[in-house]
């Protein structure tokens, strides 16, 4: 079961607030010769839940945070409310300074999807943000098109190659940040704002001696209320392999090696339908990576450059993605 905070800041419609109480610029800077300042690296941060009702309260919400350079957003919810003043994102206990999680896993009724550089057709203007929305939520799966949702305009839309967007969506019920990995795996986002303590950075950039070229970054598009969410068993994480029974001599190592060379064999295959199976190969060994069979590392681009050999064109994506899913992060 997943863990619960002890504050009831999981609610399905809500987020965690994390403001940095040195004042440190959690936005993007654009100066006037062109060039771009990034976010300050804020290491410590004061934890606060915020709530909304539906599309609409999630917009004036998103607006106010827009203009508060010191504040992003994160997905889990607050772990502990005695512990929210100057606390580190920990989602897991700090091993070497024995420090405990400060961010718990919730189920959300909402996600983000993160569009960065994608494609802009020939002849789209950056410049019309409902047109550039339009053509991001087309990208996502069938239950998002028709779906209701705002779109915010990043950092980098209209002064980078294509289009550069946050997609925020109401859903029909509530999910782990798990969950919504698996629902997304393959779709051409960020994943990495789906994960419960990454930063979702909500200010909008701040401009040294100009103007913001947009001077509305949000566009609303029309839709039902919510977006249907496949049954759970549609999301239920992928039956591990079987493990053999303890055998005499210790053959744990021998068989985890000829289990990995299984999995390398299966995702090299070129026949089919690619992309699933690479994924499945990529949770399993994830897997075998949290239960301290493989390293890492080395796995990780073994996997990757068995996957290129089945022609895949996102190898390292899916890879990436489906070990994620498979040791649990």
């Amino acid at each position: 079961m997943m863990p619960q905070p002890k504050n009831g800041a999981g609610a399905p419609l809500s987020f965690t607030l994390a403001h940095s109480p040195q004042g440190l610029r959690l936005c993007k800077t654009r100066h006037p010769d062109g060039t771009e300042r990034s976010y300050d690296d804020a290491k410590h941060f004061n934890l606060a839940p915020a709530c909304f009702a539906d599309l609409h309260g999630l917009e004036a919400l998103l607006r106010d945070l827009a203009a508060r350079p010191d504040t992003c957003v994160l997905r889990g919810a607050i772990a502990d409310r005695n512990r929210v003043h100057g606390v580190r994102r920990l989602l897991h206990p700090d091993r070497v300074t024995g420090a405990l999680p400060t961010i718990a896993p919730a189920l959300r009724a909402w996600v983000a999807t993160d569009h960065d550089s994608l494609h802009a057709p020939p002849g789209l203007d950056l410049h019309d943000l409902r047109a550039c929305a339009e053509t991001a939520r087309a990208t996502l799966p069938g239950a998002f098109r028709v779906a209701g949702c705002i779109f915010a305009a990043t950092a980098g839309h209209t002064f980078k190659a294509g289009i550069r967007m946050r997609g925020w969506f109401l859903l029909e019920r509530p999910l782990s940040s798990a969950d919504v990995r698996r629902w997304l795996a393959g779709v051409s986002i960020d994943h990495s704002t789906l994960r419960d303590a990454q930063p979702i950075y909500t200010a909008a950039p701040r401009f040294i001696g100009a103007a913001d070229p947009l001077p509305d970054r949000f566009i609303r598009l029309p839709g039902r209320a919510r977006v249907p969410v496949p049954p759970p068993d549609a999301l239920a994480p992928p039956s591990p392999l079987p493990k053999p029974r303890a055998a005499p001599g210790n053959m744990n190592s021998q068989y985890a090696a000829t289990r990995f060379a299984a999995l390398l064999r299966e995702a090299a295959r070129g026949d089919g339908e690619r992309h699933p199976r690479i994924l499945w190969a990529a949770c399993r060994v994830g897997e075998m990576i949290a239960a301290g069979e493989l390293g890492r590392g080395l796995a990780t681009q073994a996997l990757i450059d068995a996957a290129e050999l089945s022609g895949s064109a996102n190898a390292t994506k899916t890879v990436v993605d489906g070990i994620s899913i498979g040791e649990g992060a």
